[in-house]
Order: structure tokens, then sequence, then C-alpha cells
């Protein structure tokens, strides 16, 4: 699909909650006071703050698999903000798959689901993440408002 806009932006974590919804073998390991299965599911609340052609901040309810190499990721996310001087909220769909440290994320906007000015708002965003950044993440959304 083709998109007549593209919104750069900056997002950082303000919080990050995660806990196992299903730990498979009974092992893991633990990092900064939370456990994570070797293999198994999690469930994760985690809020970001945007900054440039997106500003506003992101809730997100994350679904996420561990297994050696690259594990699937699914997770929904309610933004409240601006995007390209338009203010309002959307719903992004997330299907990413993560490795040690690096996640592939392919995002996408529900339509009919956006409220003011982003009420009609459709578009794909690839937010870039490699490691463990406290300077903030790279997400670029190419989008277009209106029918």
């Amino acid at each position: 699909m083709s998109y007549d806009k593209t919104a750069e932006a900056t997002f950082t974590v303000a919080s990050w909650e995660e806990s196992v919804v299903e730990d498979i073998d009974g092992t893991g390991s633990e990092m900064n006071g939370v456990y994570y299965p070797d293999r198994g599911v999690t469930r994760a609340t985690v809020t970001y703050t945007y900054s440039g052609d997106m500003e506003g901040e992101g809730v997100v309810q994350y679904l996420m698999t561990y297994k050696p190499g690259d594990a699937p990721i699914f997770a929904v996310e309610r933004f409240t903000g601006s995007i390209g001087g338009h203010e309002g909220s959307c719903v992004i769909l997330h299907r990413a798959s993560h490795d040690a440290m690096t996640v592939t994320d392919a995002a996408e906007v529900v339509e009919g689901m956006g409220t003011g000015g982003l009420e009609t708002l459709r578009g794909e965003g690839t937010p870039e993440v490699d490691g463990h950044s406290e300077e903030g993440y790279r997400y670029v959304l190419r989008y277009s408002l209106g029918a």
C-alpha cells in the first residue's frame, strides 16, 4: 500500500512491567529483577514516550515468546498525541520477532480505531530496536489521512 506522508520520531521506554504466563522448562534467567524463561511466554505492559513528528505516549500490551533464535512477539498499542501536527489517538498492531538483543517489527495502524485528527489514519510503521538504548529508538511511520 502507498502512503503520502512520513513521520520520523524517537521513542523511549517510560515504563515496562513484564511477567511470565508460561514457563515451559522451568529454566531461565533474571535481569534487572525480572525473570525470563528460556522457553516460554510472557505478558508485558509498556509505556513509550514519542518525540519528533510523533509527539505523545503509546501504551502497549505485549505477548512475547522466548526460545532459542527468533521468537515471535504480538502487541497492540494505543498511541495518544499528535502525528504530523494532527491530534488524536490510534491503535497500532505489532507483529514482531526478537532474538538476544534485536527486534524486527512490522507495525500497522488498525483502521477505524482512530480519534480526533487521527480518525482516518492509515499507515505502516518501522520501529528500529537494536539492543538497549537510554537515548531512545528510531520510528518511521508511513501514513495517509482521509479516505
